[in-house]
């Protein structure tokens, strides 16, 4: 009998996590199902490639910061319904995502941010490594464009998809061949 890696704990568990928030509610169904759904989707092998490693600290730092996003989204859209004036000036926004390895952790991108009131992710183009946002506020685009690139960063860090001596070999020969060098 195959262990599960401790990637794979934590994956189906924040997979029911976040089908809970999409949900609205902890229900023991939608407990049950959160945990039905990450195990298929681990089982049958779709997400990130990776060997298993969880650096902890840069999880609870994305943890944190969906957190965070949460309750200061939901006061803003709170604050957006009870007042009588519509602020709201709606857009769809590109965000390019900086780091290639982040079309590994689309699925978790696209929840994190689509679980908070007032931005939601309405279309993905992995080959381009890009995520399509829908904003309440456009004035927000900037900050909105810097968040998903610190999100995208923190999923890296905290599920990486390679190992780091793989990152550093490659940087290297990217390095390398830049240089004009020959070998």
């Amino acid at each position: 009998m195959r262990l599960a890696k401790p990637r794979h704990l934590i994956t189906i568990t924040a997979l029911m996590f976040l089908w809970c928030g999409l949900w609205g509610e902890f229900s023991v169904a939608n407990v049950v199902a959160g945990f039905a759904i990450g195990a298929a989707v681990t089982a049958l092998g779709i997400g990130p490639p990776g060997d298993g490693t969880v650096n902890p600290i840069a999880l609870g730092q994305l943890m944190w910061l969906v957190v965070v996003d949460l309750i200061k989204s939901t006061v803003s859209v709170a604050s957006e319904i009870l007042t009588p004036t519509d602020y709201t000036n709606e857009s769809v926004i590109a965000v390019q995502l900086e780091d290639p390895e982040a079309r590994n952790h689309f699925l978790l991108l696209v929840v994190a941010i689509t679980l908070t009131p007032g931005t939601a992710v309405v279309d993905t183009d992995p080959e381009a490594n890009t995520l399509y946002l829908h904003l309440l506020h456009t004035n927000r685009r900037e900050e909105t464009i810097e968040h998903a690139h610190k999100l995208a960063r923190l999923t890296c860090a905290a599920l990486p998809t390679t190992r780091r001596s793989d990152r550093v070999e490659s940087s290297k020969d990217s390095s390398d061949s830049g240089t004009g060098a020959r070998s």
